[in-house]
């Protein structure tokens, strides 16, 4: 499918300044690598955008784009101003890849990150690490926090400022549960009070919770943009019921009244598409009726999984290996 650019809201003249972020045509190349393809895009101030690909679509290195920390085609204007000439102090960036100093306690982590700045603009250290649920964590050692505290410490640097701009680069990647709780609490709250949120990650689940829009990013390029369930609505379909059989079915041999059935993407089985609730137990009794070498009769509904599956074509993997793997230096600021 062919790339998706948001021409009314970005390209189209001078920067709007009711936009935190306006992108257009951005392109990143590594080598013979296309990072990214030409994206165009638009944020308004206080929405929370999320950027939904596999490993390797292109998503940190958008993020770098946008916060001028690579060098890209196109331009980038951040409240209406081009990137370079917004002050740090406006924007929060949490990269993909962070590793701070080990022997920093997390207080001496944030508080280094607190001296970059204006002491008007700087939160309280103790009080950001109580955002990101850290409160009786501060004075262990950064290399002797597990995994998922360490994220979040990581998070916490990019709050100490109270930034009007957020940028989340896989924000709960290796956190546990409670913790991924908490953090799309604190991006809940934070959208609340109007601060803007640009958050990328490969779980569907977490951007389709947080997000007011959302990007669909493959192989570098923008493929949909819009609310999360209107990109199901659009993209994906209705219910359907999925059919795992123990052998290889004939298709022709199954009908299920007026629904369309389809072979399974892996050849295990078949799907009887738009079936919605109420269709339910009728579709199973169809399929019980069939006398199929049934192993599971699934309902799903579809989510953004489904509605990337239909636009690109490719399943939605989590673990790909391109343009966004470490291919250059990660920054911070």
């Amino acid at each position: 499918m062919d790339a998706v650019t948001e021409t009314d809201e970005a390209g189209s003249g001078d920067a709007r300044t009711d936009l935190a972020i306006e992108a257009v045509d951005v392109a990143r190349r590594y080598d013979d690598i296309v990072a990214l393809g030409g994206v165009s895009l638009s944020v308004a101030t206080g929405e929370v955008f999320g950027l939904i690909g596999p490993n390797g679509a292109g998503k940190t290195t958008l993020v770098r784009a946008l916060t001028g920390t690579t060098d890209a085609k196109g331009t980038v204007h951040l409240f209406g101003h081009p990137v370079a000439e917004v002050t740090e102090a406006r924007l929060g960036l949490l990269p993909q890849s962070f590793s701070p100093a080990s022997r920093l306690t997390a207080r001496e982590l944030v508080d280094y990150y607190a001296g970059l700045y204006d002491a008007d603009r700087v939160r309280s250290t103790v009080a950001v690490l109580d955002e990101v649920g850290l409160e009786a964590d501060t004075d262990v050692r950064y290399e002797n926090l597990s995994g998922g505290q360490q994220r979040r410490a990581c998070v916490a640097t990019a709050l100490v400022n109270d930034p009007d701009l957020l940028f989340l680069d896989e924000p709960t990647a290796g956190v546990d549960p409670a913790g991924r709780r908490s953090l799309h609490a604190l991006v809940e709250r934070l959208a609340s009070e109007g601060t803007t949120v640009f958050l990328t990650s490969h779980s569907m689940s977490e951007v389709a919770t947080l997000a007011d829009r959302v990007g669909l990013l493959r192989d570098g390029d923008l493929v949909a943009v819009g609310p999360p369930d209107g990109l199901v609505a659009e993209y994906a379909g209705r219910a359907r019921v999925i059919i795992k059989t123990t052998r290889e079915v004939v298709l022709d041999t199954v009908a299920i009244d007026s629904h369309a059935v389809e072979p399974r993407p892996d050849g295990e089985g078949l799907v009887v598409a738009d079936v919605a609730a109420a269709d339910l137990p009728r579709v199973v009794d169809a399929v019980v009726d069939a006398d199929l070498p049934l192993d599971a009769v699934t309902w799903a509904r579809p989510g953004l999984e489904e509605a990337y599956f239909r636009l690109t074509g490719e399943a939605f993997e989590a673990e790909r290996s391109i343009a966004d793997r470490d291919t250059e230096p990660e920054s911070h600021r």
